[in-house]
Formats: structure tokens, sequence, C-alpha cells
């Protein structure tokens, strides 16, 4: 979330930032509540000190009753005025008491509000309403020219007997998937490859998480509560079906504070991941693009603030890493401000060459998120031995989505008799060099 000091101290900024985002929020509304809240705590302040002098004078008055006391001499006054201090004290400590009940659901609104408040867009992030002023940054690679008309992925893999999904249907319902013989080894020699090519080329550290979360777990990383009505949601239990390793993996320092010599902390996790995908129905429905249940290596970093662009540029070309390694085109672009994230202050799309659409689709979105999840989830680090904790910055991306590489794979690989050459990276994963048809 916002620092709301920020906010206090730079409110027109702020709304700058977020009408570059086509997002309203009544910032004036926030700071009233915050003010307001500020003002009790100053009231409690006040009171807590005037008891604590109140209890200073008692026990000094008590003191001189006592040698009064055993010199046997009269202290009914003293007495007096400490019973009323003492009953002073009594109706301070009740008023703080009413002071407190008032704070808490102060406090619960701004948090509230806080929660519904997406990330600054960081000074490159260009500025547009939609995915059309998206910059493209740089492109790889060459382009397939096929001398026959190439066929889409879901055709391939149903004549190759390898995808099938009429059955996932019967199984699931539409938007899921069955891989069969070559298609299953082919999803997991790619999550093979990518794991070990991030965990023994580029240094990361190979986790395996939990795909169920907690609420708090999905608030951390900002799906929640923007997000709530694209999560499978188990009812029974509270939890939720992860729709990305990042939250997974990004919650596992919540609440803590890290030692700053630990950082960079590097992660790469393998996972189903599940989306609902409410209000995208009709786009992209056919094939494996847009699946309700899909496999992803996803990279997590925590990174020192100072050190947060070059490490959200080095994830990006981690991730472009694979690409270049299968030999498929992409681009890179950068994301304008209407086509952000809730959580990201800076994203790149990677944007793989899909035959079948004649262009360029998303296959991997790296994003930064400077401190924001840092400070829903808590977790901060401390830069040297006895210094004070800070907020760390958060930074992830795919690397990459399977599906959508098996997909780009199959489509740009594809030969004039069905088959499907295997790119030299996978042969030894697959043990083959040609998926073909029975």
């Amino acid at each position: 979330m916002i620092d709301l000091r920020y906010i206090r101290e730079d409110v027109e900024v702020v709304k700058d930032a977020l009408k570059k985002r086509d997002v309203v929020v009544d910032l004036d509304g926030l700071l009233e509540l915050d003010k307001r809240k500020r003002d009790i705590l100053q009231e409690i302040e006040t009171r807590r000190a005037t008891r604590n002098e109140n209890s200073k004078s008692v026990g000094e008055l008590m003191k001189k009753i006592g040698i009064l006391k055993k010199d046997g001499n009269p202290s009914e006054d003293l007495e007096k005025k400490a019973g009323e201090i003492k009953e002073a004290t009594s109706k301070i400590g009740e008023e703080i008491t009413e002071l407190e009940g008032h704070l808490r659901p102060l406090e619960a609104e701004i948090e509230s509000l806080l929660l519904t408040i997406p990330n600054i867009p960081d000074i490159d992030t260009p500025i547009g309403p939609d995915e059309t002023y998206n910059q493209e940054i740089r492109k790889w690679g060459d382009i397939p020219k096929f001398e026959f008309d190439p066929k889409p992925h879901w055709e391939l893999g149903e004549d190759l007997g390898i995808l099938d999904f009429e059955r996932a249907v019967k199984i699931a319902k539409s938007r899921f998937s069955l891989y069969m013989g070559a298609g299953a080894r082919l999803e997991r020699a790619l999550i093979n490859l990518m794991l070990d090519v991030h965990t023994r080329e580029n240094g990361y550290t190979e986790v395996f998480p939990p795909i169920l979360v907690n609420a708090e777990s999905l608030r951390g990383t900002g799906q929640l509560p923007k997000l709530e009505e694209d999560m499978f949601k188990c009812e029974e239990d509270g939890l939720y079906l992860i729709p990305t390793a990042e939250v997974s993996v990004t919650n596992i320092y919540r609440d803590e504070i890290l030692d700053g010599d630990d950082l960079p902390i590097k992660y790469a996790a393998y996972t189903p991941c599940f989306r609902r995908e409410a209000g995208a129905h009709g786009r992209e429905t056919r094939g494996l693009i847009r699946q309700h249940q899909f496999n992803k290596v996803e990279l997590v970093k925590f990174v020192r603030p100072k050190e947060s662009a070059a490490e959200h540029e080095s994830l990006t070309e981690n991730a472009e890493d694979i690409l270049k390694l299968l030999g498929l085109a992409y681009r890179v672009v950068i994301l304008a401000t209407g086509d952000l994230s809730f959580a990201a202050t800076k994203c790149y799309d990677l944007e793989v060459w899909m035959p079948s659409a004649n262009g360029y689709k998303e296959i991997s979105s790296c994003s930064n998120f400077s401190d924001f999840q840092a400070r829903r989830a808590n977790i901060r680090f401390r830069p040297k031995k006895g210094d004070k904790p800070e907020f760390l910055h958060t930074i992830n991306g795919s690397g990459l989505a399977i599906g959508r590489t098996v997909a780009a794979i199959m489509e740009n690989y594809q030969q004039r008799d069905g088959s499907i050459k295997v790119p030299d990276a996978l042969v030894d994963y697959m043990g083959y060099d040609i998926i073909k048809g029975d």
C-alpha cells in the first residue's frame, strides 16, 4: 500500500498519479479520517501524560503520609488530596478507554481505504488509458516463414493427439485442458528447463510453496480485495487457490525483518495457478492462452530499494533467457499507466510471436512493486546491525507461463506434415527431437 505519510505530505502528487491511472479515490476524505485519528491519539497521549503525573504525585503524597503517621502527626489533608487525585486518575483511565474505542473503527476505515489505492506509477511508465499506449522497448529473434498454411496450436494438438480440450470440458468445464503423451511430456520438460536455467545459471533458489493460501496472503500481494471475483475460493476453509506463485512466495517473509546482508533474495517457484478471469469471456478462450488452470514458473526477488530498478531489469532479462534458449521470437513492451496492474509501479511484458494471431501475445509480465507489497505484508529489512528496519522492495515475473510456451513452440516449430520440431534446448529433456502423431 502507499505510505499514508506520503499521501499526507504530497497529496496533490498522489492525486495526479492516480489520475494517470484513471483511478478516483477520495483522498481528502482519507486525510480527514487521518486527522481525526491523529487528534484522538494526541488526546490519548495528553491524558496518559496526566495520568502518569498523577500517579507520581500520589506516590509522593503516600510517602509523606507514611512519614507523618510514623511521627504521630495528622495526615488527613494529604490523604484527602491523594484520594481526589486517585479519583481523577481513574476518570482519566475511563476517558482513555473511551477514546481508544473511537480510535479502532477509524483505524479500520483508514486501512480499508488504503487497501483500495493502487501503486504510484514509476516515472518511466508511459501515460495512457489502455494497452494501446504501451511502448515497445526491443525485439529479438526472427519471425518464422512457412511454405504452407500454419495451423493454430489447438488444431495441431488435437491432430497429434497431445491436447484434448473436449474431454477436459467433460472432466471440468470449458477453458481447462488435458495434455496427453508428448503434450504432457513437453509441459514437464519446459518446467524442468526453466527451473534448471533459473537456479543453475541465474542464481535463484528453487521453492515449492503451498497453492492454497489465506486471505491475509492475498491482501499482502494486492490481489485482495480488488480481484476477489477472479479467485477460486474454498469457502469452508477460508482458503484460495493461488492465481500465481507470487502470492505464496512473497508471503514467505510476511511480518518479518530480514538482514540487509542477505539481500537480494531470489526465488524460482513452479506451481499450478488458478484464475476465474471474470470479465475475460470471449477473449482468447480457444486453446492454451487463457485457461482457468495453468502451470507457471515464477521469479520473485526481495531487494534493497536502491537496487530495485537494476534488479527489475535483470529479472526481465532472466525471463528473456528462456525465450532465447527456445529460439522464439519475442518483443519487450513497457506497460502504460492504464494497463498497469494494481500493485505494480512499473511493468515489462514479454510477448512471444504467435503465428495463429499473426502477432505477439503476452507470455510473461515482469513487475516492480517498489515497497507497495512490502508495506501491505509488513516485510522489512535492517540495512546494518543496529539500524532502524525499512520496507524492502519486491519484484517478480513469469519465467515463463508454461501453457503459453507450449502453444508458442507448437505453432512456431510446426512442420508441413503436422509434426512439431522440438527446440534444441529441450531435446535432452524430451528424449526425441520430433513430436509426431500416432
